[in-house]
């Protein structure tokens, strides 16, 4: 497999993580209100970091391509 086709995998797995972290945050916020644990309200935030990453270089996958023909 080519790496263009990992970073579109992960990518794709990404998508769970930071739906299943942000679920999580707003049920934290809805039983614990304002006292949710900060790792709990930051959770979403690392797959949504790496997430940003990888949308990058599926972005740029196209234009790549083209400079190098």
């Amino acid at each position: 497999m080519t790496w263009n086709k990992w970073v579109r995998q992960i990518h794709r797995g990404l998508v769970t993580a930071f739906t299943l972290t942000f679920i999580a945050n707003i049920v934290a916020r809805a039983i614990a209100g304002d006292q949710a644990a900060t790792l709990v309200t930051n959770a979403p935030l690392l797959p949504l970091g790496v997430r940003l990453l990888t949308g990058l270089c599926v972005f740029m996958l196209p234009y790549a391509g083209r400079s190098r023909r």
